[in-house]
């Protein structure tokens, strides 16, 4: 099930959906979403790196972290969760910030809902991103985002076959 991943963009609407399978159990996959030990593992396409600052993952809580690039680049953002199902889904709001968290404005806002599902086989992860306006939903996908995270994804199959 390597490289797996469906994305497919809803203009009219400010959406991209993300779904990929995954070889592991619910509760392996939700604690590497969870667990800024292991997330800081995989959520950075190579050579980046993702490093937490801070995680309170709870409703009103926080992720505080950034990506380190190969040439000493730092790019923060901070979600704030919103809703937690243990096990099944939880959702957070997302926006570049500065190191102690203070949000940028002009950065796309990017609302977040992750969905976990049992398969025969494993788990599906089914993301959803939505967008406020146009311009937001355009900045993301020039960033890049659908190829980063990808490649993201792909980190966290070979961390779940570790």
């Amino acid at each position: 099930m390597k490289n797996n991943t469906v994305i497919t963009r809803d203009t009219a609407n400010r959406k991209v959906n993300v779904t990929r399978d995954f070889e592991a159990p619910i509760e392996k996959v939700w604690k590497a979403w969870t667990d800024p030990v292991l997330l800081d593992k995989w959520w950075a396409p190579k050579p980046w790196k993702a490093v937490t600052k801070t995680m309170d993952f709870r409703p009103g809580g926080l992720w505080l972290y950034y990506m380190a690039g190969p040439e000493g680049e730092k790019f923060w953002s901070r979600a704030d969760f919103k809703e937690i199902e243990p096990g099944v889904s939880f959702s957070h709001d997302c926006r570049f910030c500065d190191e102690n968290g203070i949000a940028d404005s002009s950065s796309p806002l990017m609302r977040w809902h992750v969905i976990f599902k049992a398969t025969a086989n494993g788990t599906l992860v089914d993301v959803t991103l939505t967008f406020d306006n146009d311009a937001d939903f355009e900045k993301l996908i020039q960033m890049g985002f659908e190829g980063g995270f990808t490649m993201g994804l792909n980190n966290l199959d070979e961390l779940l076959e570790a």
